[in-house]
């Protein structure tokens, strides 16, 4: 395994580039200077325009105005800053070769300092204009969904304090890679397990963040900025994630399109069961913003079972609980077996606060037997961009600010914000089991008011609380937490009593639900892998248990590693070939629509992952990290 570092937001500080020609009508946020906000919104109505929210506690309000308000606005000098603030669906249905969204022409060019700027021992380094290597203007203290913000309100930095910080903690990510911006750099900070897609057979795209999603979980997780001081519980300086002194092992099961199947995150969960306590490794936390829509009872179904055995290993499995909102009246899968850790969506609505948290529309709800087990800030979440990737280059002339940052909604990132959170605690108290962080967090979860208790679960994830923090910075809880049977503890939790084990002896098919990839216009269905090969579950869930479902690089009978991807694939071609949009990556991708199933797009990370994304700001040009190799 590599060894080496690999690797918007609705408020940002003053752009002095910014033209006030260019701004269309729209939605927009906006700060003034302190105490102006009321005349300013006083003159939005009194122009026509609607005031959709108030940010009382940093003189902000998001509005919407036609183009001569908003230019009004960009030259108010009461207005220190505005921003377009843009939802875009990412999950709407695409066509079968995707066509990128046309870039708009840029008034302001980047400069040659934007561009990354690749180094000789593996630093790709994002400029945002302001001078230094990765820093901005933007003010994350007053961003009140910046991760420093985020950090805050669900009481991790109060973790920091006593050295809860995720040092000695790996986060395992199963996920898109992880791209070497800014933040997730530093010596160590992201070791790459396999990488399972087509794209490990190019020294250019091998592990990388193609897609976009990857990193930005990173970011949420452990992201951290040189310099940024974990002792100071207020200090915004910097960027850092929920665990800025954890690691992440990156396992790459998506490509730069987030096509994937089952069978990969499978690969991926065995993986990460089998090294996870390999020497100088210490995974306590796998990330896995990931579900489907398949209704397999999840005693019977694989992937759940995966997920399920993961846990019993002592490693706490942190999953989406989708983002089908109220449509399918239940979790995906594999969230909705109650021997792993579901995590709902909150919206904090830009205040400190709790009074007003929701859970957003997008946040899919359970079905009383179970619902997620907390929720966590999932709405507009600033975490890091990764340029060129698919998402960028698609999204991006809505997408980025401050020349580093995506902002994102989902319980993609709602789960970051858990695992990273998880991983603190762990840090703080290594000897906690899953169970008992289970118990803890549904014990110390804060009630939201006005939300549904299928939607919230046991409410908001808060690890903030005084008695808690002191038991975890002196010596050891007393009588270290009773730890109940495991079943019996879960099924109390999810409101009966006791629940059963996962067999794993239901179908692949099953699992994968509605979605499927497809190559040449052939489907990969049935019980198949990836690589065409029979995966008989029953015999595979014997091996997932024992931990010895790898054997070197192989996994079902497939070499995962070499050229084992320029063989055959289900429909009996040839995977490597031409690629999407004259780009190369490895693999036969995108070009002829061959990826056009089982996708982000598609709906299959977390089940319609990054519906209701809102992205912020505007996009750098023409850059990007094809070419780069970061070894």
């Amino acid at each position: 395994m590599s060894g080496f570092a690999l690797i918007a937001a609705a408020v940002v500080a003053a752009q002095p580039e910014r033209n006030p020609d260019v701004l269309p009508a729209g939605n927009y946020v906006l700060r003034a200077n302190a105490g102006a906000l009321p005349g300013v919104l006083r003159d939005v109505r009194a122009g026509g325009g609607i005031v959709t929210r108030e940010f009382d506690s940093i003189d902000g309000a998001a509005v919407t105005v036609d183009s001569g308000a908003a230019r009004d606005l960009a030259a108010d000098g009461r207005v220190a800053t505005i921003t377009p603030d843009v939802d875009v669906d990412v999950t709407a249905p695409t066509p079968a070769t995707p066509t990128p969204s046309p870039r708009p022409k840029k008034t302001n060019k980047p400069k040659a300092s934007d561009k990354p700027a690749t180094g000789s021992k593996g630093g790709a380094t994002p400029r945002d204009g302001s001078g230094s290597a990765g820093r901005s203007a933007y003010d994350a203290a007053a961003d009140p969904n910046s991760l420093c913000n985020i950090a805050k309100q669900v009481g991790v930095r109060q973790l920091w304090k006593g050295g809860g910080t995720g040092k000695g903690v790996d986060v395992a990510l199963i996920d898109s890679g992880v791209a070497p911006v800014a933040g997730l750099d530093g010596a160590g900070k992201v070791l790459n397990g396999p990488d399972l897609t087509p794209e490990s057979q190019s020294a250019k795209t091998r592990y990388l963040d193609t897609f976009g999603h990857g990193t930005h979980m990173a970011g949420i997780i452990a992201g951290k900025d040189a310099g940024v001081d974990t002792k100071n519980s207020n200090s915004c300086e910097g960027f850092a994630g929920m665990a800025p002194d954890a690691r992440i092992i990156s396992v790459k099961a998506a490509d730069a399109h987030g096509a994937t199947d089952v069978s990969q995150i499978i690969a991926g969960i065995d993986w990460v069961i089998q090294h996870a306590h390999d020497s100088g490794m210490n995974i306590r936390v796998l990330n896995l913003s990931f579900g489907t829509d398949g209704v397999q009872d999840y005693v019977l179904d694989p992937l759940a079972y995966a997920a399920e055995a993961a846990w019993r290993k002592g490693i706490v499995v942190v999953v989406s609980a989708g983002n089908s909102g109220f449509a399918d009246g239940r979790l995906t899968n594999p969230a909705r077996n109650p021997h792993v850790f579901a995590v709902g969506a909150d919206d904090t609505k830009g205040t400190s606060s709790t009074l007003d948290d929701t859970i957003p529309p997008f946040s899919s709800r359970g079905d009383s037997k179970r619902n997620p087990d907390i929720v966590a800030p999932g709405k507009s979440v600033q975490s890091l961009r990764v340029p060129g990737s698919y998402i960028d280059w698609a999204h991006g002339d809505t997408g980025a600010f401050a020349g580093r940052f995506f902002r994102g909604s989902g319980t993609s990132q709602a789960a970051a914000v858990a695992s990273g959170a998880i991983a603190a605690l762990i840090s703080a108290r290594p000897n906690l089991t899953p169970v008992q962080i289970k118990l803890l967090t549904a014990t110390l979860g804060l009630g939201l008011i006005v939300a549904d208790p299928r939607a919230q679960g046991h409410g908001l994830l808060q690890l903030g609380v005084p008695a808690l923090v002191a038991a975890l910075t002196s010596p050891p809880l007393v009588g270290g937490l009773v730890e109940p049977a495991a079943g019996l503890l879960n099924g109390v939790l999810n409101g009966k009593l006791g629940t059963p084990k996962s067999k794993g002896t239901g179908t692949l098919e099953g699992a994968r639900g509605k979605d499927h990839l497809e190559l040449d216009g052939k489907r990969l269905a049935g019980e198949k892998d990836i690589f065409g090969r029979a995966f008989d579950t029953a015999a595979h869930a014997k091996l997932t248990s024992a931990g010895t479902a790898w054997t070197g690089g192989s996994w079902n009978g497939s070499a995962w590693t070499g050229r084992s991807w320029a063989g055959p694939s289900w429909a009996s071609t040839e995977w490597l070939g031409r690629t999407w949009a004259g780009r190369t990556w490895a693999g036969r991708t995108w070009a002829d629509g061959s990826w056009n199933g089982r996708t982000w797009a598609g709906g299959t990370w977390n089940g319609r992952t990054w519906a209701g994304v809102e992205w912020a700001g505007r996009t750098w040009a023409g850059t990007d990290f094809a070419g780069g190799d970061w070894q």
